[in-house]
């Protein structure tokens, strides 16, 4: 029965292994409560500033803030590219690397070449291998994004673009939709455009009076909103990490659950037809006899 005793084994191991990952399910479906709910904390703060910078671009047109104005002529992107510390997450990783590679790929083809900052290891793993030129990176950000741990890398390529060294800055994450759904996103964080800036209610154009001036008070504004963006962005992957955790885990347990039966169904045909064979030499010695 060396074959029975082997096939044991395997269900012993699968056995294992899914409640390890039911265990990683549980843990998942509870982070990625948390998660949501603090993505969902976020957005009525970035939706209010975003609101504020519109109208402050509209009422004073006479000043504009380097973070609008157009480089179109410099040779070199910006990226920042958003991805998970750990794996286990299905293809959500996959699916936003790809469209990072496609993207590079395009700005290639333009002429450009790229700067990368890395969030998360998954990324700045794979930005390595291809040979991208990563100027900065933060990993090991754990459960909950903390801005002040987010923005001195990110810094590296606004201060670059606010000197004229990048045509523009891509930001590049997977956004939460719902818990069976997330979708990779490549939008341009820099220049800010006017049309960005809309929030698509009916527009006024009010005058405000600024204190101690209209630019450091527009400066400091647009600084606070691409960090609220970049915040969005990180609370939306974290989002989606959990929510592609719990569902491959949940796939991963009932393969597994599906894989035992098949193994118990083996092994009882392995058994049945070693008993049969016992017999028949019982059978056939008591016969010769």
């Amino acid at each position: 029965m060396a074959a029975g005793k082997e096939i044991r084994g395997k269900i012993k191991s699968v056995e294992n292994t899914k409640k390890i990952t039911k265990a990683m399910e549980m843990v998942a479906a509870s982070k990625m409560r948390k998660a949501q709910e603090r993505m969902r904390m976020a957005r009525p703060y970035a939706e209010k500033v975003r609101q504020i910078a519109a109208n402050l671009s509209r009422a004073n047109p006479e000043y504009v803030h380097p973070f609008m104005v157009e480089h179109a002529d410099a040779p070199v992107a910006g990226m920042i590219v958003v991805t998970t510390d750990k794996g286990l997450c299905g293809g959500l990783n996959t699916n936003l690397l790809r469209a990072v590679t496609n993207h590079l790929r395009e700005l290639q083809g333009q002429g450009k070449s790229a700067q990368v900052v890395a969030i998360g290891n998954k990324g700045l793993g794979f930005l390595n291998r291809i040979g991208a030129k990563v100027v900065s990176h933060v990993t090991g950000l754990g459960d909950t994004p903390h801005l002040e741990r987010l923005i001195g890398p990110v810094k590296v390529l606004l201060d670059a673009y606010a000197e004229g060294k990048l045509s523009a800055v891509y930001l590049c994450y997977t956004r939460f939709i719902n818990t069976m759904k997330q979708e990779p996103v490549v939008q341009q964080l820099l220049p800010l455009s006017a049309r960005d800036l809309e929030t698509g209610a009916p527009g006024y154009d009010w005058d405000y009076i600024y204190e101690p001036d209209a630019p450091s008070v527009i400066d400091e504004l647009l600084v606070r909103y691409v960090e609220a963006l970049i915040y969005q962005a990180v609370a939306e992957n974290m989002a989606s990490e959990q929510s592609a955790r719990m569902v491959a885990m949940k796939a991963a347990t009932d393969n597994a659950g599906n894989l035992i039966n098949e193994l118990k169904l083996v092994y009882n045909k392995t058994r049945q037809a070693g008993i049969t064979k016992e017999l028949s030499e019982i059978v056939a010695g008591a016969a010769a006899v």
